[in-house]
């Protein structure tokens, strides 16, 4: 699958897409599928986000509405650094974004060939956020920093996104 292919995957997820929920789910554990079940109550209206600008998908509902950055690989680990820096600092100017626009900013990361719940979310350390995003931004884990101050995104350390949709549904 193609990175727009994953794209096309959490749109399908967060929308409550029965096929795609259904594909997704068959080595999840119950738990898991339960949880991710729990969308068809409360999708969001999902809109892929062209441009480089490094927001890939704009996911909007009356409670609550978030930028998403998807990433995939078949290592858990993602340098923000590799590539000249441009993940960096796609990372800085959506950090800024989010912050100007009080919007919650979320890195969804797929592990490549991984068997369960293959999605982690993380956030990006911001201030000014208010109400249920605010809630949010405290519960979903940060990137980790590498010596050169470059952010590093550890699948490991992520909220499965299982668990973020419980959390968003409820």
């Amino acid at each position: 699958m193609s990175g727009s292919q994953y794209e096309r995957e959490l749109k399908g997820i967060l929308e409550g897409e029965n096929k795609i929920l259904s594909k997704i789910t068959k080595t999840c554990t119950a738990i898991e599928k339960d949880n991710y079940l729990r969308i068809n109550d409360k999708p969001f209206a999902v809109i892929r986000a062209a441009g480089s600008f490094g927001v890939d998908l704009v996911a909007v509902r009356g409670d609550i509405s978030f930028l998403v950055e998807v990433k995939t690989s078949i290592e858990d680990t993602i340098h923000f650094s590799s590539i000249s820096g441009k993940l960096q600092k796609q990372a800085e100017l959506m950090r800024d974004v989010c912050e100007k626009t009080k919007t919650l900013p979320i890195y969804a990361f797929r592990l490549k060939n991984h068997r369960g719940d293959s999605w982690r979310i993380f956030t990006l350390d911001i201030n000014n956020l208010e109400g249920r995003p605010s809630v949010l931004h405290k519960r979903v884990p940060k990137f980790d920093c590498s010596k050169s101050g470059n952010f590093v995104m550890r699948w490991k350390k992520g909220l499965p996104l299982s668990d973020f949709i419980l959390y968003l549904c409820r």
